[in-house]
């Protein structure tokens, strides 16, 4: 099973708010997820409230293979989870 990190929408009509999960590959974006890790805030006043993540679930799915989508790349970049890459 081909695993991605990825952004999950929960928040209403002009409030977005997402869950950071671990879904299969084929899995739509708003449907069956394996794991939740965290949540992504973008409304958020402070930086510091914007992610909330659970670091070594993260290091643990991205151990066991699972890759992270573009912008949860950057997320997880930003939590220091992932060291930044230099392309």
């Amino acid at each position: 099973m081909a695993t991605r990190i990825r952004l999950r929408r929960v928040g209403r009509k002009g409030v977005p708010l997402y869950r950071i999960v671990v879904a299969d590959k084929e899995a739509p974006r708003d449907g069956r997820f394996v794991a939740t890790i965290g949540t992504y805030d973008p409304r958020a006043k402070q930086p510091a409230d914007k992610v909330q993540l659970d670091q070594e679930q993260a290091k643990v799915w991205i151990a066991r293979g699972a890759t992270p989508t573009d912008t949860v790349r950057s997320l997880l970049e930003r939590a220091g989870v992932l060291a930044a890459q230099k392309a």
